[in-house]
């Protein structure tokens, strides 16, 4: 992707997260900076954020996990909330949905409302249905689009990070060391993606948060940037075994930590 096509990407989703209302708009073009990965990267990007979201296949792009209360669509599995249910998580399918309509990709016009299967047991009896096998074409079809939007997203959330933080200098400093490098690059875009912007006060578990914020103020500072995806690495399993600690017993998310551990762990890896 080029400097100009990621700017264009960005102003895009400004209009649109305005359009949508409620949302924080984001920073003006020309304060973004631009992605430092090549076509070839994106996509790689792309086929690992959907191999850990939805084991790689065509059939995850539609999923609704036990015990949540909302659906988890596309390679990042982008949350959407049926009628009347709002939860903790910030709600991402629909910003995804505008975001793929404003750049001119048709999205069905049932897409539009709330999530039109009231629970995960009306969700998995359609599983063959004709609306969810029109939405795991259009989703297929789209990783570099999803994985843009990902990406724009997490330059999206600099601003508000460095505005809640106690140490936005450390903050912007990990932010753009981690940034320097393709892994680097990508721990930021797959996390912000997996675990959000850690800046929603809904977000919380006895005052603590679990995004991207927390993660990058748990770093220290590295020598090289090299070491950054490590430390991130390192910070995010810290932050991700915090919250299971403090989640509700009722939860059960303890059952979810090795996973996510091994995740986390990926991000050392060569991209």
């Amino acid at each position: 992707m080029s400097a100009e096509s990621f700017l264009k990407s960005l102003s895009l989703l400004a209009l649109v997260l305005t359009s949508l209302g409620g949302c924080t708009a984001a920073p003006a073009a020309g304060n973004a900076s631009a992605s430092r990965l090549s076509a070839n990267q994106i996509d790689r990007v792309g086929r690992r954020i959907w191999q850990n979201e939805c084991g790689g296949t065509v059939a995850g792009l539609t999923s609704w996990n036990a015990g949540e209360d909302f659906a988890s669509l596309g390679i990042g599995h982008f949350i959407w909330y049926p009628q009347g249910r709002k939860g903790p998580f910030e709600e991402s399918f629909p910003p995804l949905m505008a975001y793929l309509g404003a750049g001119g990709i048709a999205t069905p016009a049932w897409t539009k409302g709330p999530c039109p299967w009231p629970s995960k047991a009306a969700f998995d009896a359609d599983k063959n249905g004709a609306r969810q096998q029109e939405l795991r074409e259009l989703l297929s079809r789209t990783v570099r689009q999803q994985t843009e939007f990902i990406m724009v997203r997490m330059e999206r959330a600099l601003p508000k990070m460095l505005a809640q933080s106690k140490n936005p200098e450390g903050v912007r400093r990990a932010f753009d060391g981690l940034k320097q490098t393709p892994e680097g690059t990508f721990c930021l875009i797959d996390y912000v993606n997996f675990k959000g912007e850690g800046t929603s006060a809904k977000e919380r578990y006895h005052g603590q948060g679990w995004g991207l914020l927390q993660v990058l103020e748990g770093m220290p500072q590295a020598k090289t940037v090299w070491q950054q995806p490590i430390q991130f690495a390192e910070s995010a399993k810290n932050v991700l075994s915090r919250r299971v600690a403090n989640s509700p017993p009722e939860r059960g998310e303890k059952r979810w930590l090795t996973g996510w551990h091994s995740r986390c762990e990926g991000y050392k890896r060569p991209l």
